[in-house]
């Protein structure tokens, strides 16, 4: 039975990434306070509409709100990154990064030779 034991692991390493995500918008919650917010919602009130915006008390309310409209998932981050450097809080989007080069395994170098990759020019003769 090799199938199982591979199906097996493969979700016991899907859940975690779920749980990694979680406890990072846990811990970007904690240093989120009540007029950091506002500044965060005053700086995506271009995607958001302001009445759906006043409505947000709370971080968690927040994420949950970008969720929603699809600018924020696990393996999807560069909204809140853009978010928080145009707010000026390096510490948040040090977090985010963290996150995302350890969990995701995504660096901006990777990030980058996707694109590459995409033209054909940019392949190496053998």
């Amino acid at each position: 039975g090799g199938a199982a034991a591979e199906a097996g692991q493969l979700v016991t390493r899907v859940l975690p990434a779920m749980a990694e995500y979680r406890s990072l918008l846990e811990e970007l919650a904690q240093n989120i306070t009540a007029e950091d917010l506002e500044q965060l919602k005053s700086a995506c009130k271009e995607d958001i509409p302001s009445e759906e915006s006043e409505a947000i008390a709370t971080s968690h309310h927040w994420f949950a709100f970008l969720e929603k409209h699809s600018k924020l998932d696990r393996d999807n981050l560069s909204y809140i990154e853009h978010i928080f450097e145009i707010s000026r809080r390096p510490d948040l989007l040090t977090m985010v990064v963290q996150y995302r080069t350890q969990v995701l395994k995504i660096s901006e170098e990777d990030e980058v030779d996707t694109k590459l990759t995409r033209i054909p020019s940019a392949k190496k003769y053998k």
